[in-house]
């Protein structure tokens, strides 16, 4: 009984967190049509992402009486971690994910916001004194192979990026890995929304005051709007609470590479809805991402495992 719970929790954790790829993927897609047909600057449409994503979440909780809500500002240690996660977390994934679209686009983009993958399983190795087990090395492969081969068709030549858009695809990779990382322990203590909520409000109220939106108002078109629509309830309040409550149940390292399921998304709704066609290579790096959450979507057993497994020790250690 025990052990088929742990299962479906398991399996509810991978479906948490491919469900948020998904969003994600919609919102790299929307923020794409949003900054190529208006106006608006990648820095004033954080302000607005993170605050009003940050009030309805906030308000959602309220009306659930999550006890997390007040109970993170009581301990002086949740909090540092929570302003941490909030600057170090949010602010960098979100504004430099948006730069890196805007001055390449969405496919560069998330090539290089999944390097924070490999981040992310150094420094789970590192911290545990291990070496990578077979079957997260060959998930890692895959997952960074099929986002470069929908990112360039298999022909490097075509990924040309310009120095700021490689500048902040890089920092879009470091802020996903903060973002994973910073918050497991208060999540585990306070719950994801909860983190979330706050987060975003912490770090969405700041950047306001900071950089002052409302002295550019821009005018928009009602699908500009619907596509800001689409990045601020599903790319952020969805999205980000479905992948720290999943991140906190199968960890940080899966979690991260099940989260590639935001380009193979993004890719298809180019296609469908933009007109981007795609080569040969970009089909094979659909397989490969596809094989990638086939492969992490099954818990390892006793005998796959070298030393303790990944996600229990970053659950409980980190």
């Amino acid at each position: 009984m025990e052990k088929n719970a742990k299962k479906k929790g398991y399996t509810a954790g991978v479906l948490m967190v491919i469900i948020g790829g998904v969003m994600w993927g919609c919102s790299g897609t929307s923020g794409q049509y949003l900054f190529s047909h208006s106006d608006l600057t990648t820095l004033d449409f954080t302000c607005y992402r993170e605050l009003l994503a940050g009030v309805l979440l906030l308000a959602w909780c309220l009306l659930r009486k999550d006890p997390g809500i007040r109970g993170i500002w009581k301990d002086r240690k949740d909090v540092l971690q929570l302003v941490c996660y909030s600057f170090f977390g949010l602010i960098m994934v979100q504004f430099a994910y948006m730069n890196a679209i805007s001055y390449s686009n969405a496919g560069t983009a998330t090539v290089l916001q999944n390097l924070g993958a490999v981040l992310i399983m150094l420094l789970t190795c590192l911290k545990e004194k291990r070496y990578p087990g077979r079957k997260e090395l060959l998930s890692l492969f895959l997952a960074v192979l099929g986002t470069w081969l929908i990112a360039t068709g298999g022909n490097p030549a075509q990924m040309l990026i310009s120095p700021q858009g490689l500048l902040w695809g890089l920092l879009t990779a470091c802020g996903v890995v903060a973002y994973t990382l910073i918050p497991m322990r208060i999540i585990s203590k306070w719950g994801a929304k909860a983190v979330l909520a706050w987060g975003l409000i912490i770090g969405g109220g700041a950047l306001t005051i900071a950089v002052r939106p409302w002295m550019r108002m821009v005018p928009l078109t009602a699908m500009d709007w619907a596509a800001a629509a689409v990045v601020i309830l599903f790319g952020t309040v969805l999205a980000f609470n479905l992948y720290l409550s999943g991140a906190n149940i199968i960890g940080p390292v899966k979690a991260s590479m099940l989260a590639t399921t935001e380009p193979l998304t993004a890719t298809l709704l180019s296609f469908a809805l933009l007109g981007t066609r795609f080569a040969l290579g970009s089909l094979l790096g659909f397989a490969c991402i596809l094989a990638t959450v086939l492969l992490l979507a099954k818990p390892e057993s006793s005998s796959e495992r070298i030393g303790k497994p990944v996600q229990e020790a970053v659950r409980h250690r980190i």
